[in-house]
């Protein structure tokens, strides 16, 4: 019996089609998940997608495998994830930078907001306004009237240009319209030992790196750039206290690629949303200075289009640009 062409074409497209029906038929996750970060190990961002995939091996029976690929300001991590399977198994550890490369790179291979699906917040991490002993500002205040008093004479420190560290005292210039001179170092680390050496006299440094420095009182700390008080230092008030609208904080979270299916999502949503229910998670939070986000992908999605369109504006201002 001769069969017919269009019932042999027919046969063909559904034998075809059925290993991607079974893939997708699969309970996920089936096999490891990998986490890209941006940065290298040991920062806070390495220490935070460890700490949330240790988490989620145990609650998805599934190891999650931290991939650092450092390099670009997180580019090269985020263009990684964009270009992966939609299939759950490729995430990213977002922070801020991500927000700002949106405007601070001119040329770049993707569209972040376009391209990447939002899962959940994880934490928010305020940086410290913090100030060499020789600056005679004991308040925020002060210091803006000393900036004002010595127009391009006080120098500020920062861990690269576009980084968090930089952008969050542009935002402080935008506000106040004090003129500091911007000096980049490559990375926090240097940007402090720049700080403590008095090379330069202000920097808005990540509040886990400044912490020791301030308790030590070999820096003085003026203000977090949260808009509430920070429990590592309470005693120190928020910049807001002082300038009205500001607010500069490093937002870390996970996302999957664009059209990434939304139960592969809400599975993860789920998972990770549970940790901050969790006492020992909380404590471990804490610890390394992030204050929980948790919340729904939406939520998510509002606050990374909210970031990008806040920095695009300072960026603007500040005449910042990255090829």
């Amino acid at each position: 019996m001769k069969i017919p062409r269009r019932l042999l074409l027919q046969l063909a497209a559904g034998l075809a089609a059925f290993p991607a029906r079974l893939a997708r038929a699969e309970i996920y996750p089936a096999r490891p998940v990998h986490v890209m970060v941006g940065y290298a190990p040991g920062g806070s961002a390495d220490i935070l997608a460890r700490l949330i995939g240790q988490w989620l091996s145990e609650r998805l029976g599934e190891q999650l495998v931290v991939e650092n690929r450092p390099g670009a300001g997180t580019n090269i991590a985020t263009e990684a994830v964009v270009h992966a399977l939609p299939d759950g198994y490729t995430v990213l550890l977002v922070s801020a930078a991500n927000f700002i490369n949106a405007t601070l790179y001119e040329k770049l291979p993707f569209n972040f907001i376009r391209d990447i699906a939002p899962v959940v917040g994880l934490t928010r991490e305020p940086n410290v306004m913090v100030v060499h002993p020789s600056v005679p500002a004991k308040s925020v205040a002060q210091f803006i009237a000393y900036a004002q008093e010595n127009p391009g004479k006080v120098t500020m420190a920062s861990g690269g240009t576009g980084a968090s560290s930089h952008v969050s005292g542009e935002l402080f210039k935008m506000l106040t319209a004090v003129d500091m001179v911007h000096v980049p170092y490559r990375g926090a680390g240097p940007a402090l030992t720049g700080l403590l050496g008095g090379q330069v006299q202000v920097y808005f440094s990540p509040m886990a790196a400044a912490l020791e420095y301030v308790r030590a009182g070999k820096l003085r700390a003026l203000a977090v750039t949260t808009t509430a008080r920070s429990a590592a230092l309470p005693e120190v008030p928020a910049l807001r206290e002082y300038v009205p609208d500001y607010e500069a904080s490093q937002w870390y979270g996970i996302a999957a690629p664009g059209r990434t299916p939304a139960d592969i999502v809400a599975r993860l949503n789920n998972e990770i949303n549970a940790a901050f229910d969790d006492a020992a998670m909380k404590s471990r939070f804490a610890a390394i200075s992030g204050e929980p986000l948790s919340g729904s992908p939406e939520e998510f999605g509002r606050l990374m289009s909210d970031e990008t369109e806040k920095w695009a504006k300072v960026v603007q201002f500040a005449g910042l640009k990255i090829e």
